[in-house]
């Protein structure tokens, strides 16, 4: 298998319901989608490029020196505004995998980034997410906290995810594992999206 050469996209808008302007918020006296966008950028996969609805979230990137891309702000998802974003930036096929990495995460680790690729080294994988047991047992119910499950077995740390969803799942005994916000697509998966 040729090897890869991963992009990172990350969207972004306004309009989210929960917290309006999100991010545009100041963390740390940084946008919150700069704190997202230098996460990314120590992760060192590829080139980073926000995806954004609005002018202000370009703007605000594009004054920390990072690259970023208008898109159209009626987008029904996340996996729309990066596609849109990566036919722009890279309309030659360069890239054959792209890391969609949330705008809400200014906190992640660089290594968590770097973590979702490696299930792609297996060629019959065409999309990859992240998940963490849960620890705290207040998020076991909280339905602001989605649920992946996954099969995992013999102590793999690569497994199917076999569904998502808010509700406390599974409902027997044993581990919950919360999703992390955070996708590799090969490109051409993402085209079929």
């Amino acid at each position: 298998m040729p090897a890869s050469s991963p992009i990172v996209i990350i969207p972004a808008r306004l309009g989210s319901t929960r917290l309006p302007g999100k991010p545009l918020a100041d963390i740390a006296g940084l946008p919150m989608i700069v704190q997202v966008l230098k996460r990314a950028l120590d992760a060192d996969v590829g080139p980073v490029v926000v995806a954004c609805a609005e002018a202000e979230i370009h703007e605000a990137v594009e004054a920390h020196g990072a690259r970023a891309v208008l898109t159209d702000p009626d987008h029904p998802s996340g996996s729309d505004r990066i596609f849109e974003a990566l036919c722009a930036v890279d309309p030659e096929g360069r890239h054959d995998m792209v890391v969609n990495l949330q705008g809400d995460l200014p906190t992640i680790d660089p290594q968590t980034v770097r973590a979702v690729l490696k299930p792609m080294a297996d060629p019959g994988v065409d999309i990859a997410t992240l998940v963490a047991e849960i620890s705290d047992e207040a998020e076991r119910t909280n339905p602001n906290v989605v649920k992946a499950v996954v099969g995992f077995g013999d102590g793999a740390d690569v497994a199917r995810a076999l569904y998502f969803t808010r509700a406390t799942a599974p409902a027997n005994p044993g581990p919950l594992y919360h999703h992390i916000g955070i996708y590799a697509y090969r490109r051409a998966a993402l085209e079929r999206l």
